[in-house]
């Protein structure tokens, strides 16, 4: 059984028209987990499975680009056509459940919990969905965010969230089969990744998917910066991509 990949955005700060925000499915088997929820990916997750049967949603962090369309996706859990079986598992960092509730109230409180099952992440945290494994870390980015593991007792997809460089993305990246990894501007930060920040976390992997390239840069201009670091194959996260591994 393996571990697929599907791009389903990877623009940055905000969506273009043939590109969402930060947002992937993972599979493997009849699991399904989305990856970061950013505007646009609730309508590309459609296009190969219905939100009420993901087997969990897991957020880097609470930026509107990695997150934002998950108050639409409680919309549509709540008061849609959908038939969620229960609570959707939502892992993400801690207050996540209270930051929405926040920007839904009106004159209560929204029912976050009725629409997801809210776990918080902290740096180490494990969790088992279907056969999968999934081990977060805290990366750098100026206020709580994590980057992942997913361990399928054979393969690791690794990916680093929005992150400068830091012993978490080292953490994530060791020797992990795929690293999905940022590389947001050719400048310099330390709460992102330079391409070639992110060739140099990729030491040791066995492949390096690009994503969350700034408006600064192309894809081929990361892929060939990246390059001068990695010697690995190198590809972009190109929207409806799907990499197996």
């Amino acid at each position: 059984m393996t571990i697929s990949l599907t791009v389903l955005g990877s623009s940055t700060p905000y969506p273009r028209p043939d590109n969402p925000c930060s947002g992937y499915l993972v599979a493997h088997g009849e699991t399904t987990i989305w990856l970061d929820a950013g505007p646009g990916t609730l309508a590309a997750l459609q296009q190969y499975t219905a939100i009420d049967e993901l087997d969990a949603i897991w957020i880097s962090h609470m930026h509107a680009d990695h997150s934002a369309d998950l108050l639409v996706a409680l919309y549509a859990l709540l008061f849609a056509d959908l038939e969620p079986p229960g609570p959707i598992p939502l892992y993400g960092p801690p207050g996540i459940a209270a930051r929405l509730a926040d920007f839904l109230t009106n004159t209560q409180r929204a029912p976050v919990e009725e629409a997801f099952e809210v776990h918080e992440l902290h740096d180490g945290h494990q969790a088992c969905i279907g056969r999968l494994q999934l081990t977060s870390h805290a990366v750098a980015h100026g206020f709580p965010a994590f980057g992942l593991r997913v361990f399928d007792g054979t393969k690791v997809l690794a990916y680093s969230g929005d992150t400068g460089p830091c012993q978490g993305l080292a953490k994530i990246a060791d020797g992990a089969d795929l690293f999905l990894c940022e590389a947001d501007s050719a400048e310099q930060s330390p709460v992102h990744l330079t391409p070639l920040d992110a060739g140099r976390a990729a030491a040791g992997t066995g492949r390096l998917v690009l994503t969350h390239v700034g408006p600064s840069l192309t894809p081929l201009e990361a892929e060939a910066q990246a390059s001068t670091v990695y010697t690995g194959p190198i590809a972009y996260a190109a929207p409806g991509s799907v990499f197996t591994l």
